[in-house]
């Protein structure tokens, strides 16, 4: 659980950044209409939660930066007998006052008239850019006048990079549950069932365990569906011998997993799945040792690619000289995409990976990342040997950089042949 008083400390690290006299502005996310009169379950904007830890919709938290320091406002709906029968509970303004460490809460409802306020003679607005709610474009509006607009995603998105101790309580929280997912999809009875059975069961032990969202949609692709890296229609049969790529995930108070494993529908690899297998997962582990403050993921996405080429080149898979293929991108047929991403508040955090310069940002104890290194042989890809044909195999792990080199947070979860087997 994240404390308050953290909470505040973000602000207060933001407000640092901010330019004095100056106005930023983030908003919570709307909720949003599926059909006619129903919602899909909401979820609260990742930035505007780490800087409040607060769920509730139609809200706003502003900061103002003066020669004076900061000050900070939190705008929330007023309690409403009516409204809250039908859409539960709301915190309202007195509660939020004694809950929150802020300098002033008003309703939502005066946010136009206050803003009106506190924007005048002020030089810089700072805003997400990547938002287009109807109260950014008043806000838009209400800045005509303002020398300055910037983007503020882009300066909580630096923020998100080192993440504290309480995030990364958290983040091994929704690991734990998802361990228990993944094996529980390894016991689970495939042949003959549809791969969104196995979705269900999966997602079941998330909601089970207390992660009551995904954090993201679950990928259950047997044979050569794993071929399409977003495939999430799950409603094939898990077909007896072949091989299911499980990329699946939960969310605990926010905070993501995000694991795949390739496993056999049977219970057993084949000769041809167990040769691709081990190869991917060689590299994977080997990619994971190199993971130390300083190294860059460029470095880590290079080696990658060398060792995962060398093993197709050894496989048959590829022809020629491993140097001269990579070159000439022959590899990214067989794997196309990065070797791994940020993971914290979303599945792929929304944190840079370059510099304002375009220098490339390098591992820094606190950072957390996934490692996925993958080889796809689709079924009409008649330039390789047919016993690979059909096959997918991507291995995902989540690793935390430490002071002294990593920590695999997700190693319990089980990936060696003979552990998957048993």
């Amino acid at each position: 659980m994240i404390r308050e008083s953290e909470y505040k400390s973000r602000r207060d690290t933001l407000g640092n950044k901010l330019s004095n006299n100056s106005v930023g502005v983030l908003f919570a996310a709307e909720a949003k209409t599926r059909s006619n009169d129903t919602e899909y379950p909401y979820r609260q904007n990742s930035n505007f939660y780490y800087l409040t830890g607060f769920k509730e919709d139609n809200s706003a938290l502003v900061l103002v930066k003066s020669k004076k320091g900061l000050k900070t406002l939190l705008f929330v709906q007023s309690k409403d007998k009516k409204a809250e029968l039908w859409n539960g509970k709301r915190l309202g303004e007195k509660k939020a006052k004694e809950r929150f460490l802020v300098d002033e809460v008003h309703s939502i409802a005066t946010l136009q008239t206050k803003l009106r306020e506190l924007l005048e003679n002020k030089k810089t607005l700072y805003y997400d850019f990547a938002l287009e709610y109807p109260k950014v474009k008043m806000l838009k509006k209400e800045s005509q006048k303002l020398f300055a607009q910037k983007n503020i995603a882009s300066l909580i998105g630096s923020m998100r990079l080192i993440k504290s101790k309480a995030e990364i309580e958290l983040i091994k929280k929704a690991i734990e549950i998802t361990k228990e997912a993944h094996h529980g999809a390894m016991q689970f009875t495939k042949c003959d069932k549809y791969e969104y059975a196995l979705q269900a069961h999966i997602e079941y032990i998330f909601k089970s365990n207390g992660a009551y969202n995904d954090a993201y949609t679950s990928i259950v692709a047997c044979g050569n569906s794993a071929n399409t890296l977003h495939y999430i229609k799950n409603d094939k049969i898990l077909q007896k011998n072949e091989l299911v790529l499980i990329d699946a995930g939960c969310e605990y108070d926010y905070y993501a997993s995000d694991i795949t494993r390739t496993i056999p529908v049977s219970g057993k690899f084949t000769a041809p799945q167990k040769e691709l297998y081990s190869m991917v997962l060689d590299v994977q582990k080997k990619v994971i040792k190199k993971i130390k403050p300083h190294a860059k993921r460029s470095k880590l996405q290079s080696y990658a690619e060398k060792l995962l080429t060398k093993g197709m080149v050894d496989l048959g898979i590829l022809r020629g000289n491993p140097k001269k293929l990579i070159q000439k991108k022959k590899h990214k047929k067989y794997f196309p995409h990065g070797i791994g991403h940020w993971m914290g508040l979303d599945v792929h955090d929304e944190a840079p990976y370059k510099y304002p310069n375009g220098k490339e940002i390098p591992l820094q104890e606190g950072m957390v990342l996934t490692i996925e290194p993958a080889i796809y042989c689709d079924k009409k890809d008649k330039t390789i040997p047919e016993k690979y044909r059909g096959i997918g195999i991507r291995i995902e792990d989540n690793i935390l950089v430490t002071s002294s080199g990593y920590e695999n947070l997700s190693k319990k979860i089980r990936k060696e042949v003979v552990d998957i087997e048993k």
